[in-house]
């Protein structure tokens, strides 16, 4: 496969955004959102998922995070869809279950072009650290709508809401790791009988 690469940015009145993606890469995150809890988990889909991200977000925080985070999701969809290319060659679809100690989260995705989000997550807090866990559906429907895949998560159970979110985006990287590797059997060839995704 030829390099899958892409670089994105967004420019509004609320944010500046900027994200680079290689999905490909060593599992490395360079990331300054100003949200340091979304950063943490920001490097959890790096790590998890192999993918080198580069993300440069300027918000308006002194409203309040929303923004930024919706932002960031659409953004960071449209560099993978970029990147993705035709989708020759892929798996296509990615899914993982990761617990944290009492916490167990199911993440399944598939890059079929056809975006949804299906998130059944019932957070024991409200906030985790400055983060709005509200703000977790925002980010993931960005995603989604941009990348055009359809993403199912779940929460199977958890108490401690900062477990709940790692293992969230824990899964998460890792059914994107799933979804984008290279399919041996389906070298160059499209996973769909329509012939195009």
């Amino acid at each position: 496969m030829s390099a899958r690469i892409a670089t994105v940015s967004r420019d509004t009145n609320e944010t500046q955004i900027k994200v680079s993606v290689n999905l490909d890469g060593e599992g490395r995150l360079s990331c300054q959102t100003g949200v340091p809890f979304l950063d943490h988990m920001l490097d959890q889909v790096a790590r998890h998922g192999m993918i080198d991200l580069d993300i440069n977000a300027t918000g308006d925080l002194y409203i309040d995070d929303h923004h930024t985070v919706e932002d960031l999701g659409i953004t960071l969809g449209q560099a993978f869809f970029e990147a993705i290319g035709d989708k020759r060659g892929i798996y296509r679809y990615g899914h993982a279950y990761v617990p944290l100690d009492e916490a167990l989260s199911r993440v399944v995705i598939d890059f079929s072009g056809r975006p949804g989000l299906f998130m059944n997550v019932d957070f024991t807090r409200d906030t985790i650290g400055s983060m709005d866990t509200q703000l977790f559906w925002e980010f993931f429907q960005g995603f989604a709508n941009h990348a055009r895949v359809t993403l199912h998560i779940d929460n199977i159970k958890g108490f401690n809401a900062h477990h709940q979110a790692e293992t969230i985006f824990k899964a998460f990287g890792r059914a994107l790791r799933m979804a984008v590797a290279e399919d041996p059997r389906m070298a160059g060839q499209m996973p769909s009988t329509k012939g195009s995704l």
